[in-house]
């Protein structure tokens, strides 16, 4: 199979230092062919392809279901195409990105369920429901901070199936639905600035407080200094 494109959802904002990193270490670390914005193109982005989606203000997930539907439908974007979040970095040279989800959906909902509520709670809850729904009675996790390969005929149908959830759990009704498989791995999202994360892994996902300020930030800073080719300025 031919490298894949990434597909990179973007929402509507000043500055994404967290792409542009995150683009350097694509180009450098995970085989692809293209690399499509969906959303917001930041001015600074040049060499990628660009799809707007309306940016809609009642929830975050309308916005990312709204993307995933454009790249599914879009026939010039690469079938299957890689799903990508904007902080999502690739730390070490990959063949192909493997299938990875992060154990039972019930496992991670305890961990959610000990911290905190709300919404992605909700429609973790209401994603593992309607997966048991259809024969799924301990579907795995497919929501983690890492790309993910998607086929675009079952990502509509899991979309399809799902439209009635608010917070869809999209990977994970797409992963559980096409059992698709895969490895186990503790999520990657450093939360904190301080320097207790695992650095063995190869890959890293960040919040924006601590790519800017903290201990991860500076590693994923420090391991990509030079611009990609997808950078229209040199500013770092």
């Amino acid at each position: 199979m031919d490298a894949p494109d990434i597909v990179v959802p973007v929402r509507e904002r000043a500055v994404s230092q967290e792409l542009r990193y995150a683009l350097r270490s694509w180009e450098a670390n995970l085989p692809h062919r293209r690399v499509w914005i969906i959303g917001y193109r930041p001015p600074w982005l040049g060499g990628v392809e660009y799809v707007p989606s309306r940016q809609d203000a009642r929830t975050k997930y309308a916005n990312t279901t709204a993307a995933m539907r454009h790249a599914c439908r879009r026939p010039e974007i690469s079938d299957p195409f890689l799903w990508a979040n904007d902080d999502f970095f690739v730390m070490e040279k990959l063949d192909a990105m493997p299938v990875l989800h992060r154990g039972p959906v019930r496992e991670v909902e305890e961990y959610y369920a000990a911290r905190a509520s709300g919404s992605y709670l909700q429609g973790m809850r209401e994603t593992r429901a309607l997966l048991a729904e259809f024969g799924h009675e301990d579907p795995l996790s497919y929501e983690l901070h890492v790309p993910l390969l998607i086929d675009k005929e079952g990502m509509l149908d899991a979309v399809s199936a799902g439209r009635r959830v608010e917070a869809l759990h999209k990977r994970t009704m797409f992963g559980n639905l096409n059992k698709i498989g895969g490895d186990r791995i503790q999520d990657v999202k450093v939360l904190h600035r301080g320097p207790r994360f695992d650095r063995s892994t190869p890959f890293l996902s960040t919040m924006p407080d601590s790519f800017g300020n903290g201990e991860v930030g500076r590693l994923i800073r420090a391991s990509f200094p030079q611009p990609s080719t997808y950078e229209t300025t040199r500013r770092r």
